[in-house]
């Protein structure tokens, strides 16, 4: 055990004079492995289609996949007429002990093959997103996301990253991607996050949050 000294005093005076900010949260703070894009949506009509959704199909749409965590797909492979949920989930790894081993969790999914943008929403501002985002970047697996409130996903990391349009937010929604966090605004802003590093999403709101998220099909890490 270390002497006991003042030291600790000192700094804890140190500290405690200092004010913590309690506005800058509210607005995004990029970092190596979270940016924001040029690229805008209209995000009054991100949320009408939303809404549309919300209002015409069975539980809002969406797909519960346990955990406070639901999913539309927006895109899906040639043909295909159903999908599994692995193909709503797919490969991501996680250190689950204190052992700081990685297991890799569940199939790893080619995202290239997720080409075709689902029929069930042509016509829509979705479609529209799907078309501008694959004349830039190789798209894969395009979904909507929704985390209940007070609600976080596990710390893990995937094969490749991913672009977030958030649609539906509030002030306790943040993105963690390794050391850094920050609130991502849902004023149709697409953000790039490098989810190959370790990473989670928590909604430490009253209200569901809903994001677009992309995947970028480069050629995943697959260890």
């Amino acid at each position: 055990m270390q002497n006991i000294t003042s030291f600790d005093q000192e700094q804890m005076a140190s500290f405690i004079e200092r004010m913590p900010d309690t506005k800058s949260v509210t607005q995004f703070k990029e970092s190596p492995e979270i940016k924001r894009l040029s690229l805008k949506f209209d995000i009054d009509e991100l949320r009408k289609a939303v809404d549309s959704i919300s209002k015409n199909e069975t539980e809002n749409g969406f797909t519960s996949l346990g955990s406070g965590f639901h999913a539309i797909s927006l895109s899906r492979r040639p043909g295909a007429t159903e999908e599994t949920a692995n193909d709503l989930s797919g490969r991501y790894y996680m250190r689950t002990d204190e052992s700081m081993i990685e297991e890799p969790r569940e199939d790893l999914v080619q995202e290239i093959e997720f080409s075709e943008f689902n029929s069930n929403y042509q016509g829509s501002y979705f479609e529209y997103v799907h078309q501008e985002l694959s004349k830039l970047f190789p798209i894969g697996r395009m979904r909507i996301l929704m985390k209940d409130q007070y609600n976080c996903n596990s710390w893990h990391r995937d094969p490749e990253p991913r672009l977030h349009i958030p649609i539906y937010t509030n002030p306790g929604s943040l993105f963690i991607v390794n050391h850094h966090c920050t609130h991502m605004p849902a004023d149709g802003s697409v953000y790039f996050t490098d989810t190959r590093g370790y990473h989670m999403a928590v909604n430490g709101g009253e209200t569901q949050r809903i994001h677009i998220v992309a995947a970028l099909a480069y050629p995943p890490i697959t260890e």
